[in-house]
């Protein structure tokens, strides 16, 4: 696909948030610089090397756990640095992790694979991500019975209070899970398919309904303790989900930047919702998150033969090199504005 169809969809998208009260996206002065995109390619080079004959991704045992999850987080890296199926230095891996997606899908139920962590909401939200996303980029009809399908699981499966929790199924809630299926949703509302809006008003309550007053932040449920992974995934399902200047959008900003440092529990995948939120914050909060951040991924990277990179995990992030080395790609490479889901 040229990238002048890419081009085209960020358009559409403009134009549907333009429809919904939403400004385009903001101009900012950060920029990729020659370290990072060293780096960034080095990165995408050793994540092709750890891909498998089906397609999916996960090296470690936790990895392998969920191969739709692990797919999910490698296929949005890839992206966030312009490859497609078919396009670019790693359009042939991008094909290849989409489709074992698409193999792992039950149209009939909406679920990826049939085991216990097929079912998974996590990885199902993950992977609906990088499907809603590829499918925004290339139009690929083959994919969107399937696409509708899992988006259809994900509706179905919203709790009374609006959230998410673990099984497809109406149960509990947090929002680790909630912020997911929100971010699906929004992308597979942007690509055209069929989301209902109730669902997205329920959810910005049950978002809401976690909010700490006393400290700006959220918590992981309502009446819970608050946290940096749980603040950045609110805050960027509030914003996917058009409140993009809400007062609590504000606030778990600066929650963010107070309570930012290096090592932190669940760091990496706290910096998966953190970076785009702060993104979409915009202007010097996005210019000082994104040096911070990217100063911090510098000092942790590992450099390996044939000018690969990669990074380990550590502490409560210990999910495997795949997923450390995916996320960080990712935020690596979010000047280049190629995934118009980060677009406000």
């Amino acid at each position: 696909m040229a990238h002048w169809i890419l081009a085209a969809w960020i358009c559409s998208c403009a134009a549907l948030w333009a429809a919904t009260g939403a400004g385009p996206a903001r101009v900012d002065k950060v920029r990729v610089d020659p370290k990072s995109e060293q780096i960034i390619q080095g990165a995408l080079k050793f994540l092709a090397t750890q891909q498998h004959a089906d397609g999916s991704w996960g090296v470690s045992a936790e990895e392998r756990r969920y191969p739709n999850a692990m797919t999910g987080y490698t296929l949005m890296a890839y992206m966030s640095a312009g490859n497609l199926p078919g396009e670019g230095p790693h359009g042939k891996e991008v094909a290849r992790g989409m489709q074992f997606l698409l193999n792992s899908i039950n149209e009939s139920t909406g679920i990826y694979g049939d085991s216990a962590h097929g079912q998974y909401m996590y990885g199902h939200g993950v992977a609906t991500i990088a499907l809603a996303e590829l499918y925004g980029q290339t139009r690929d009809e083959r994919m969107r019975k399937k696409l509708q399908a899992v988006v259809e699981r994900i509706v179905a499966s919203q709790n009374n209070q609006g959230g998410w929790r673990y099984r497809p199924v109406k149960m509990d809630a947090d929002i680790s899970v909630t912020v997911l299926q929100v971010v699906a949703l929004r992308a597979a509302k942007n690509s055209g398919l069929d989301v209902p809006q109730r669902t997205i008003d329920d959810a910005v309550k049950y978002v809401k309904a976690c909010y700490h007053p006393g400290s700006g932040g959220f918590c992981y449920q309502p009446g819970s303790s608050p946290g940096f992974a749980r603040t950045a995934a609110a805050i960027y399902s509030l914003q996917v989900c058009g409140l993009y200047d809400d007062k609590w959008v504000k606030d778990g900003s600066r929650y963010l930047v107070a309570n930012f440092r290096d090592g932190q529990e669940w760091f990496v995948y706290g910096n998966f919702y953190a970076a785009p939120a702060q993104y979409m914050v915009g202007g010097e909060t996005w210019e000082r998150w994104y040096a911070l951040l990217r100063d911090t991924i510098h000092k942790r990277v590992r450099a390996d033969k044939n000018d690969t990179y990669r990074w380990d995990p550590s502490g409560r992030d210990g999910v495997g090199t795949v997923f450390t080395t995916a996320v960080f790609t990712m935020i690596l490479a979010m000047p280049y504005h190629y995934i118009p889901l980060y677009q406000r």
